[in-house]
């Protein structure tokens, strides 16, 4: 297995360049990671965005709403990744731009709230206050998510079976953060040189839940959880990350719970391989995850 050509090119730069937040707080992380927000001048247009406050239980949440130019065809509750510490609305606006001309949905990002000052669950009760309020644009309800943000989707979902809704058409799980469990084959072989470190993760996890036995929680750690009933997932992992084997691990757990997966995994790819610009690859992967989104929702057709 190698690394794709354009990742290659980039990893010293990828490994140099990404602020060592195993060091800082989160104050300190969330501004290092927003001074390397880079805006494009032109971002790809879809029909209209606009901001909101969902009542949620600790008060208002912020989302952004993204609804494409022509009918749309489901709703995607979207949970950003950045370790349930940093990231935001912003950082994740290309994503969800593509998502929704490419899946032809209106789109909700959620501006959950972080650790460590909110700790485990509030984020993920955020994400599931609302997919409860998303519930009212109609059609099929999708959550996704990518790295923590995978984590929120699939705790989402299982709550929603657990607590009678809202009801979940599909789970969209991109390299998604399952379990604490830093000693997996991908982490041993991964977990330093490849972007995202296990150390890193080391101090995700402990921003969002320190407490060891509480990550064995099925809404903390996915991977705990019994999981039949769930909606039919689309799960995306990368050959060189240090949560493949988890993202692997959940897939087939899935399928054996009975529940439909198509699970992709890149060889080639790092961690976070489908936000990276001038990725050929990432692009690539996106606009499959899209077809196979719509594939499970029923809805064959390019949308449009």
């Amino acid at each position: 297995m190698t690394l794709d050509p354009d990742i290659a090119a980039v990893i010293d730069a990828l490994n140099t360049g990404f602020p060592p937040v195993h060091t800082m707080t989160g104050a300190q992380a969330r501004a290092a990671i927003r001074a390397r927000l880079q805006t494009p001048a032109e971002p790809e247009p879809v029909g209209q965005v606009t901001e909101d406050t969902v009542p949620g239980p600790a008060g208002g949440i912020a989302v952004r709403i993204y609804r494409p130019a022509s009918r749309a065809d489901a709703v995607v509750v979207f949970a950003h990744g950045g370790g349930f510490v940093f990231c935001d609305l912003d950082t994740h606006d290309a994503l969800c731009r593509a998502m929704c001309n490419g899946v032809g949905a209106v789109v909700v990002s959620v501006d959950y709230r972080l650790a460590p000052e909110h700790r485990w669950p509030a984020a993920a009760d955020d994400v599931y206050a609302v997919a409860r309020w998303a519930d009212r644009f109609g059609g099929p309800l999708v959550v996704a998510g990518d790295s923590a943000g995978g984590n929120l989707a699939a705790v989402t979902a299982l709550m929603a079976r657990d607590r009678g809704g809202p009801a979940i058409a599909a789970q969209v799980l991109l390299y998604p953060a399952l379990d604490a469990d830093f000693d997996t084959e991908s982490y041993r072989a991964y977990g330093n040189g490849y972007y995202n470190t296990r150390e890193a993760m080391i101090w995700y996890w402990d921003q969002y839940l320190p407490d060891p036995v509480d990550r064995a929680h099925p809404y903390a750690g996915p991977l705990h959880a019994e999981l039949s009933g769930l909606p039919p997932a689309v799960v995306v992992t990368a050959g060189f990350d240090p949560l493949r084997t988890e993202g692997d691990r959940y897939a087939t757990a899935l399928a054996e719970a009975g529940v439909r997966v198509v699970h992709r995994c890149y060889d080639g790819a790092v961690h976070g391989f489908l936000t990276m610009p001038d990725i050929r690859l990432g692009a690539q992967a996106r606009e499959q995850a899209w077809r196979d989104v719509r594939d499970v929702l029923g809805r064959h057709a390019s949308p449009g």
